[in-house]
Order: structure tokens, then C-alpha cells, then sequence
């Protein structure tokens, strides 16, 4: 489901791939996380971190009446404040898509998927 935006000059669609690139670029560029995970761990595998072309798996986006709404599943580094993580990417993942792509979340949930405890990726 791409996110549609109505302009004067006509419709623009945003890929929910495009979303989840921007979305995994502003989570990972945080203290304390250590990659993207997926939603999905057991089958994808509970230890496996996301790369750049696989973010998809680790965001969903929706489109809610009040604005977009996005989950996003992440692995945090053991030791770290995980709530200072959580508010961290929130708003690093808000920002981003405001001056990106001019939309707007009302909502950015974070999934923290697992906890990494050595230095090794």
C-alpha cells in the first residue's frame, strides 16, 4: 500500500519501500541501536539484523485517518537506556519523513526485537 498525496498539479505515491528505507536509515543512525530487525524474527531468524536493502521487513507503515502510523522493529544494544532509545528514534524517524517527504506521523512505534550483547554484527 503506497501513501498517497493529493497535490494541485496531480497525485504523488510513495512505496512503502521508499518509507522503510527512510524509516531503517533514521533508526540505525541512533545511539544505542545496533541494526533493524524483522517483524517477523522467527521466521526470518531471531538474531538476523536487517541490511539496507531488506529494511521492508523490519517497518510496517499505515495509513490511519489521523496520519501515518509506522511500527518500527529494531535491535538495541545491551546496556543502553532502552526508553532513551525508544524516544530517540522516535523523533529522529518523525523528522526525517517531515523533511523527506513532507508526510507526517501521528504515530512511531517502536519494537525493540532483541538485545545485542557483544561488539560482533
Amino acid at each position: 500500500m503506497a501513501i498517497k498525496i493529493k497535490t494541485k498539479n496531480g497525485e504523488i505515491n510513495i512505496e512503502n519501500d521508499v518509507i522503510a528505507s527512510i524509516v531503517g536509515g533514521a533508526a540505525i543512525a541512533n545511539p544505542g541501536v545496533v541494526g533493524m530487525a524483522s517483524r517477523a524474527a522467527l521466521r526470518d531468524g531471531v538474531d538476523q539484523i536487517l541490511n539496507r536493502e531488506t529494511y521492508g521487513r523490519g517497518v510496517v507503515v499505515h495509513q490511519k485517518d489521523i496520519g501515518l502510523s509506522v511500527d518500527v522493529y529494531v535491535v538495541a544494544q545491551y546496556g543502553m537506556r532502552l526508553a532513551e532509545i525508544s524516544k530517540s528514534v522516535q523523533k529522529k524517524v518523525k523528522y526525517n519523513l517531515d523533511a523527506q517527504l513532507g508526510v507526517r506521523a501521528a504515530e512511531v512505534n517502536i519494537i525493540i526485537q532483541g538485545i545485542q550483547t557483544s561488539d560482533y554484527r
